[in-house]
């Protein structure tokens, strides 16, 4: 990742800055290290001061008050955004190998340590009363676990055991949002179903996938709608669509492609993949959907578009179309989140919304908080982690496709 690195107080090297002349720079994989370089920079600090640890703000820049600081180190923490942080230095590390084409154990260190963090911060447990939180969380360890040679048995076996317990087809369900709800939804379900598929459970993960099919598509878009909630004897649909959603379901069909290499489940990736097309991705780009909790939801989207373009088994039938497809949009999103961004300070910030340029952040205003059961944007989008790290997603995951990765397999 760019040049040499400096070392922190506690022997970890800071990632580097990105040079001043990255508005030349054309090769994916260098502008996914930029991408790097300046979010772990700006964003990662100890947790609570404790060495060994890792935690990111929130939002950036910091206000320059002693109060600012304290509130960076013991203020709102978003779980689910610090793991999509964790799957990204997962992605850098596999991207941007060492000389001898292993992972860089100092990405692997960053990663060990900022799982340390999350569970600090996280009072000791790896579970909270969300499930899509405790999903994503999952994911990442799963996949740190698994490139990075990182040991976290327990925590995945806990996530993955609350996956599976959570299923309730008696009451509807799917698996509910969070603990004490009855809202079956598709942001809960569908990283649910991704992750019991690569932990060995995939007949849970087959019915999942079935039930998001009937219960959660719109006979009309054929896009994913957020849930449905009991009412009556039926149910209300909540037919709000986010792109996340549509991204967590592409993933889980090819989860189950690759596994079953039934082609019902490349008939559904095709019916979603068309509809994204049609009604997400305005000028072939991922639409934004602001900061906070939504900040995210582009990079979701292209990182499970991009699973299609290098996971989906080739060798299927019209599986090389759909994986050129998903590959374009995730290209197209890619540059224009590139050709969007703002230099602050020598480093990137990136759009809350690709297809307008990126405002640049200052200290005033509000920071993201937690409303209601989801994380609000700051008043400029630009200064939350989420933002930022969509971008960087979305940077990641045309790496991905250019150098020819398989999620499963890492190396072409």
């Amino acid at each position: 990742m760019g040049n040499a690195s400096k070392s922190s107080a506690d022997g970890v090297p800071e990632p580097n800055i990105p040079e001043p002349n990255a508005s030349v720079v054309t090769e994916p994989n260098a502008r996914a290290a930029i991408a790097a370089d300046a979010i772990l920079g700006r964003h990662l600090r100890h947790a609570w001061w404790v060495p060994g640890t890792r935690l990111a703000t929130i939002a950036w820049p910091l206000g320059r008050l002693p109060l600012d600081v304290v509130r960076s180190r013991f203020g709102f923490w978003h779980y689910w955004w610090h793991a999509h942080l964790l799957d990204l230095i997962v992605d850098a590390a596999i991207h941007r190998p060492t000389d001898d084409m292993s992972y860089d154990p100092h990405l692997a260190d960053v990663a060990n340590r900022l799982l340390r963090g999350i569970r600090l911060r996280n009072l000791g447990r790896w579970t909270n009363n969300y499930y899509d939180d405790m999903a994503w969380l999952g994911l990442a360890i799963e996949r740190a676990d698994r490139h990075l040679e990182l040991h976290h048995p327990k925590a995945l076996r806990t996530l993955s055991k609350r996956m599976y317990d959570a299923w309730e087809p008696e009451r509807g369900g799917g698996i509910p949002w969070r603990t004490v709800d009855t809202f079956f939804n598709a942001p809960a379900n569908g990283p649910a179903t991704i992750l019991l598929a690569r932990t060995g459970h995939l007949d849970r993960a087959l019915a999942m996938c079935d039930w998001m099919d009937t219960a959660l598509v719109d006979p009309d878009s054929h896009l994913v709608i957020d849930g449905i909630k009991p009412q009556g004897d039926g149910f209300e649909r909540v037919t709000a669509i986010y792109t996340y959603c549509q991204g967590v379901v592409l993933g889980s069909e090819v989860e189950a492609a690759r596994r079953t290499r039934e082609t019902v489940h490349l008939d559904r990736i095709d019916r979603l993949l068309t509809a994204i097309e049609a009604h997400e991705c305005p000028d072939g780009v991922i639409r934004g959907a602001g900061g906070g909790d939504g900040g995210l939801f582009m990079g979701v989207l292209a990182r499970y578009l991009a699973l299609v373009a290098t996971d989906l088994p080739a060798d299927l039938p019209g599986a090389d179309e759909l994986r050129r497809r998903s590959a374009a949009l995730v290209l197209s999103s890619a540059d224009a989140a590139w050709s969007t961004r703002a230099e602050v300070d020598d480093t990137v910030v990136f759009s809350a919304d690709w297809h307008q340029q990126a405002i640049r952040p200052t200290r005033g205003g509000t920071d993201a908080a937690f409303i209601a059961g989801a994380v609000n944007s700051s008043s400029v989008p630009e200064r939350d982690l989420s933002v930022q790290l969509s971008g960087w997603m979305v940077l990641e995951a045309a790496a991905a496709i250019d150098l020819g990765l398989s999620e499963q397999n890492v190396r072409p």
